[in-house]
């Protein structure tokens, strides 16, 4: 188990879809999302398993929770700077979490 202060240390805030692309170079289908966290942390890039579950069109604009704190990590080519939250579904499909009310970007859960 972790301690609290441990757990105070994960970034986890509140960001806005603004960009949804294609990943054809990623191993398994996947999306590149621009994410824009408000105006201190600006916009970051996360790339995700959405695919089953979201079109392109289905993103845009959504509000998500993203752990802005962890060091980037290559997935292929790109650089994800972000990690999305998400739950798995019953097929084993990412879900997104979002917050069930609009809030501002950029927000730290608590």
């Amino acid at each position: 188990m972790i301690n609290y202060e441990d757990f105070e240390k994960v970034e986890i805030r509140v960001g806005k879809i603004i960009d949804v692309q294609d990943f054809p170079e990623a191993r398994k289908p996947m999306y590149k999302i621009k994410i824009d966290f408000g105006e201190e942390l600006g916009t970051k890039q996360s790339c995700g398993q959405y695919t089953q579950n979201y079109s392109k069109e289905d993103l845009m604009g959504r509000l998500v929770l993203g752990c802005v704190n962890l060091e980037p990590r290559h997935i292929g080519p790109e650089i994800s700077e972000v990690l999305t939250i998400g739950v798995e579904d019953d097929a084993g499909n990412a879900v997104l979490v979002e917050p069930e009310r609009p809030v501002k970007l950029g927000v730290r859960m608590y």
